[in-house]
């Protein structure tokens, strides 16, 4: 059976080392924050806070206690809070380790394009290309297809890029792959997934 959302966060989790300071993106990566466990692990999301904890028990959200996706999350004792500048200035200092962000395409050299779609209404970029261009590793986690069954890791990209070379691992519905000069490197296969089935679902070159 391919993952599910919960399973590729948790997954994505066993990435992070203690005393990391790590980026969520939008969408599945928030998930992210629910299988940090015992880990040191220190939470950042960009638009202003330090520290976030797991989503809320039903019945006790915050509403002002929001992250980038604006989804209700908690604090924790350590939590801090700042303005926009001085969150961009941790991306942008190098002072992140690790973000990691969903994506609509990630092509086989490692260029990601998540940020928009031509002829679509997006919400906008975000710190998408700030992220990729500050932190020291990009995870990707997304569906290895689309809704239509057409494969999302590409020879090339086809969308806008956010960024080029900047992807270092990519966890889908179906397995983990490791970008490489060479290619896509196969590293780990979602429980009672094929590799076969992973090299029909991917247009990429796999190593």
């Amino acid at each position: 059976m391919p993952w599910d959302r919960n399973q590729m966060a948790e997954r994505a989790a066993k990435e992070l080392d203690d005393g990391m300071y790590v980026n969520l993106g939008i969408g599945i990566p928030t998930l992210v924050a629910n299988y940090v466990g015992d880990k040191d692990i220190t939470l950042q999301s960009e638009n202003g806070m330090l520290g976030m904890g797991p989503f809320p028990i039903e019945g006790e959200e915050d509403p002002d206690l929001i992250n980038a996706g604006k989804q209700t999350i908690t604090e924790l004792a350590r939590t801090s809070y700042f303005d926009s500048a001085a969150s961009f200035g941790m991306i942008r200092g190098g002072k992140i380790a690790a973000a990691i962000l969903g994506a609509m395409e990630v092509s086989e050299k490692g260029d990601l394009a998540n940020w928009m779609i031509p002829g679509k209404l997006v919400k906008g970029m975000g710190g998408a290309m700030d992220l990729v261009a500050g932190v020291g590793r990009v995870i990707v986690v997304m569906d290895h297809t689309s809704k239509h069954g057409e494969s999302k890791v590409l020879k090339e990209c086809t969308l806008p890029l956010t960024g080029k070379g900047v992807v270092d691992l990519i966890i889908t519905n179906l397995c983990v792959l490791d970008v490489t000069h060479n290619g896509l490197h196969i590293v780990e296969l979602a429980d009672g997934v094929t590799r076969e089935e992973v090299i029909a679902a991917t247009e990429a070159k796999l190593v």
